[in-house]
């Protein structure tokens, strides 16, 4: 695997550390393919609550709401960090639900989302948005999971 990980579950509910680590590391393989990515550099996974989501989100983003995903890019000179994502129970829970698919499949979106906005990727614009999900995409069907955005447009 080209990117290392560490996984924190603070919040119980998610699915059993293993399996998180699994799709992680699944996912990570398959990003590192498509984008080329350089080994030897870590990221941390924090699985929460969405009560320490809305804290987060209103601390670093002004937004004191509950969101599914949230990346912290590390600082320029953590030269072997690229950064934290965390990731909301209730909400990545209830979006599986409400799309019809597994949370794992979800939290294996999420992860690719998530580090894409550690590697400088937004969506702000129709373009930047085009482009993530291009690369959600085929990130995602390199491991077997349908496109995410199916339907949405």
């Amino acid at each position: 695997m080209t990117l290392s990980f560490d996984l924190i579950a603070e919040a119980d509910g998610w699915p059993e550390a293993d399996q998180l680590s699994d799709v992680i590391a699944k996912t990570l393989d398959a990003l590192a393919c498509e984008q080329k990515l350089s080994e030897g550099r870590r990221i941390c996974f924090l699985f929460t609550d969405d009560i320490a989501m809305a804290e987060l989100n209103g601390l670093h983003r002004g937004r004191s709401r509950p969101t599914n995903v949230l990346s912290f890019p590390a600082h320029e000179s953590a030269e072997d960090e690229l950064g934290d994502i965390a990731f909301g129970r209730e909400t990545v829970f209830r979006e599986a639900h409400e799309k019809s698919i597994s949370v794992i499949d979800h939290v294996a979106h999420l992860v690719v989302h998530g580090v894409l906005h550690l590697l400088g990727y937004d969506h702000e614009t129709q373009l930047e948005a085009e482009t993530m999900e291009a690369i959600e995409r085929g990130t995602l069907s390199r491991i077997g999971i349908a496109d995410p955005y199916l339907g949405e447009r």
